[in-house]
């Protein structure tokens, strides 16, 4: 299983993910606003969504858990 925590806080732009989908590798997962730019974040691996931890909209942190997938 693969943990994805953020690299930077900002707020949920938008989550093109939910569980229990199947994503590929490079596959767009989220979208972050940070200080108005958009930071797109990629699935690392090929495999199922277990979790999402946040909601389009919510303000996140730095190190904050934000995808799981399953290989």
């Amino acid at each position: 299983m693969i943990k994805i925590e953020l690299e930077t806080g900002g707020s949920v732009w938008k989550v093109l993910t939910k569980p229990g989908q199947r994503v590929e590798a490079g596959e767009i997962l989220f979208i972050l606003e940070v200080m108005k730019m958009e930071v797109p974040y990629e699935a690392p691996i090929s495999g199922e969504v277990l979790a999402v931890h946040f909601s389009e909209g919510d303000a996140v942190e730095e190190d904050q858990l934000a995808v799981e997938i399953a290989e």
